[in-house]
């Protein structure tokens, strides 16, 4: 790697009471343990983690505002703003950051309210139903989506591929 790649890490409304809000669904790990998890593995990863958890969709929206020019990538868990917000999805497509929307469940496979989300059409990936692993997984594919970004040129062509004069 040639950059310090900073990621941000987002989690949205009620995810501060994981540990103990329907653990047959989230599991028994809290916000802070998966949080400290997911900065394990970004200090062995290499790349900076940033992370802010709100239970208010504006103060998420100026987190990602932000984060313009500041932070690479964005591992956002909107929890139930993904099935609401039009203004979250608006915030991300504003600021150009790539990101990877996550969930601890497989919403696909919960109630039929929970299968639409705002965000899924335009993130770069989906995560979901692997619990505090989604976390984990999102940050791994989003350190090899940046390295792979970073050895591109500006026409989308490997730079290795390029002829020496």
């Amino acid at each position: 790697m040639t950059k310090d790649f900073h990621i941000l890490l987002l989690n949205g409304p009620n995810l501060n009471m994981l540990g103990t809000r329907e653990p047959s669904f989230y599991g028994g790990l809290t916000l802070q343990d998966i949080v400290n998890q997911t900065s394990q593995k970004a200090k062995q990863l290499g790349v900076k983690l940033s992370h802010f958890q709100s239970n208010a969709e504006h103060e998420l929206i100026n987190k990602i505002h932000q984060a313009q020019g500041k932070v690479d990538f964005i591992l956002i868990n909107p929890a139930a703003l993904t099935h609401t917000s039009v203004a979250l999805r608006d915030a991300i497509l504003s600021v150009a950051i790539p990101f990877y929307e996550i969930h601890l469940t497989n919403i696909y496979a919960r109630e039929p309210f929970r299968h639409h989300s705002y965000l899924s059409d335009i993130a770069n990936g989906v995560i979901c139903g692997f619990r505090a692993d989604s976390y984990i997984f999102a940050l791994e594919a989003a350190v090899k989506f940046l390295i792979r970004v970073e050895e591109l040129d500006a026409d989308g062509e490997p730079k290795s591929n390029k002829c020496k004069e």
